[in-house]
């Protein structure tokens, strides 16, 4: 295994064991998500180059677009519980409650 593909592949599994181990606050939750899709973003980008292949040049905009577009829906979501709950406590959101 190449060593950039490792360190690829093991930044985006620290990013979901941080998500999984590490669900105290929102923005923690969000920044791991970030994180996670920061490393696919990479990944998509330098891999094909690595590999001399050809590949979609658009694929790697599109991912950054809709990690964008999530950061924005995270940010209202962190700042709508905070207004309404007081905190970003994750365990202070109860979906079943309305």
């Amino acid at each position: 295994m190449p060593p950039m593909y490792l360190s690829y592949c093991s930044a985006f599994a620290l990013s979901s064991l941080g998500l999984t181990l590490h669900r105290t606050h929102l923005i923690s939750a969000l920044l791991c998500l970030e994180s996670m899709m920061l490393s696919m973003y990479i990944a998509l980008s330098v891999l094909p180059i690595e590999n001399q292949t050809a590949s979609l040049a658009l694929t790697p905009i599109l991912m950054l677009t809709f990690s964008a577009c999530e950061a924005g829906t995270g940010l209202a979501m962190l700042v709508a519980s905070t207004r309404t709950h007081g905190s970003d406590h994750l365990h202070n959101l109860n979906l079943l409650q309305c």
